[in-house]
């Protein structure tokens, strides 16, 4: 039997979970589909300038998994960008930081907003 897959701690979700040419013609075609947890290795590495333990830690898996999924999400970017696709962040196997009132962020991303309140 398989091991169970672990949840990827994500502390922000995309504001925008689609990008691509402002020109498609036909935006059912060459969909490239990338993780929300793709999403955050590349925001916490990339943007945030993590190093990959730091990554690794933030999202509460070990390194090399970090190294796989950051691989996988830059091949991603440079296809959807050299050949012209479109982007598509959703689904994967994550948790939000903070479940709860918290719906993006959980104090460390700077984009953390909270759910509108009744």
């Amino acid at each position: 039997m398989p091991r169970p897959v672990k949840w990827r701690k994500v502390c922000c979700l995309p504001e925008t979970n689609l990008f691509g040419p402002l020109n498609a013609k036909n935006l059912d075609e060459g969909i490239i589909t990338m993780s929300v947890e793709e999403y955050e290795t590349i925001r916490l590495i990339d943007l945030e300038g993590m190093l990959q333990e730091e990554c690794a830690e933030s999202m509460n898996v070990a390194r090399t998994t970090v190294q796989r999924i950051y691989n996988d999400a830059r091949k991603k970017l440079a296809d959807a960008l050299i050949n012209g696709n479109v982007l598509k962040i959703e689904g994967g196997n994550y948790k939000l930081c903070e479940e709860g009132q918290q719906v993006y962020g959980c104090g460390r991303c700077r984009r953390g907003r909270f759910k509108d309140r009744d």
